[in-house]
């Protein structure tokens, strides 16, 4: 399965992780906010045990030193995160490494440290979380794909499925959803038709 995969859903809690890896979703970010240490390596070696032995990668978000000690695969940071991490130890471990940015000077940034993939968002206007940034757009799409050249790039931010297809043609690789499937009166349900949507041939 590609990494990430066309959907990669970003949720908040193992209960997600567990309910999105039954529905056969490929990636899965866990994004818990606001956890210590002990905390955050007994909530990633939870969803990790939840993902074992199914087609589900499993990335964590933020927790650097949980995802090494917990042996995970897949690594996240925004870049707040990534000023503090310790990215030779990251990988060391062999962790892949996903970036978030959000205008030129972020992604020079983040270039420098070879992501695995760039996150751009928010391509529209999200209330899930405090933006110090405009929306970008999915013109801003485009740009960015010329910049990265190869690496996958994750559109983020207020995206529903019905965005999916000009989302895609614009040039984003993943499209990474929350509350599209989060806060849907039938999540499962959106979550098939988001699956659906992503195996049709590109």
């Amino acid at each position: 399965m590609p990494y990430p995969d066309r959907f990669y859903a970003v949720v908040d809690s193992v209960a997600w992780v567990a309910r999105l890896t039954k529905l056969g979703v490929g990636t899965v970010q866990l994004r818990a906010k606001n956890l210590d240490d002990a905390a955050a390596l007994a909530v990633v070696k939870e969803a990790l045990a939840v993902t074992r032995g199914t087609p589900t990668q499993l990335v964590v978000n933020d927790y650097w030193r949980a995802a090494i000690d917990a042996g995970a695969e897949h690594l996240h940071l925004g870049q707040e995160d990534l000023a503090e991490a310790d990215i030779p130890a990251i990988r060391r471990a062999g962790l892949t490494l996903g970036l978030s940015t959000h205008d030129e000077d972020e992604l020079d940034n983040a270039l420098r440290h070879k992501p695995d993939y760039v996150a751009l968002g928010p391509i529209f206007f999200t209330t899930l979380k405090a933006m110090r940034f405009q929306p970008q757009g999915i013109e801003r799409i485009t740009a960015w794909k010329l910049n990265i050249g190869d690496i996958p790039l994750v559109a983020i931010g207020g995206i529903k499925l019905e965005h999916a297809a000009d989302i895609f043609a614009a040039g984003a690789n993943s499209i990474a959803v929350v509350s599209d499937v989060t806060q849907n009166p039938d999540p499962d349900a959106r979550v098939r038709a988001w699956l659906d949507h992503v195996s049709q041939p590109v």
